[in-house]
């Protein structure tokens, strides 16, 4: 980016969630499923989107604001986050301390990522529904996949509906 692009767009780069409660959330998430803080989290979006290929022309626009409740949750009272450890899931793009919201309202379904239960334990895979019954699928090639065994205690928790990341600064 350009000097002055950056100065251009320098008041727009200062972005934070607006809610205290919000910024604990990805600050402090646990290894538990806890329920959603309320209230709204706002974010400002830049005036303008990026081109993910070539580089585009910055356009002038009046700057919005996204509402992440809005966006992200749509059972506000069946939604939890918990923070994912590990790598086995890394290819899908949960990465190690993640947090993802899941969604308790929503049947789980073949190919969703699921938040497990595996007697009383929890873990993040894809759910695969096939002839074979049920089995949760890693998104790392080091990891093998979880086909409960007879007796094994498994509950599909809820459906991963977003991941929430840092990216190294």
């Amino acid at each position: 980016m350009t000097r002055s692009v950056y100065c251009k767009y320098k008041q727009y780069f200062d972005l934070s969630i607006a809610t205290p409660a919000a910024t604990a959330l990805l600050m402090h998430a646990p290894d538990s499923p806890q329920a959603l803080p309320p209230g709204n989290w706002w974010l400002q979006a830049l005036p303008a989107s990026i081109a993910a290929g070539f580089p585009s022309p910055a356009e002038d626009h009046q700057v919005e604001r996204i509402d992440l409740m809005q966006q992200l949750v749509k059972h506000p009272q069946a939604t939890f986050y918990i923070r994912v450890r590990g790598e086995s899931m890394r290819d899908a793009g949960i990465l190690d301390g993640s947090v993802v919201l899941v969604d308790r309202a929503i049947t789980p379904a073949d190919g969703q990522i699921v938040l497990a239960v595996i007697d009383g334990d929890f873990t993040c895979k894809t759910l695969r529904l096939g002839g074979e019954g049920l089995r949760l699928q890693a998104a790392h090639p080091d990891y093998p996949d979880i086909v409960p065994k007879d007796g094994q205690s498994v509950d599909i928790w809820g459906v991963v509906v977003a991941t929430i990341h840092q990216h190294a600064t």
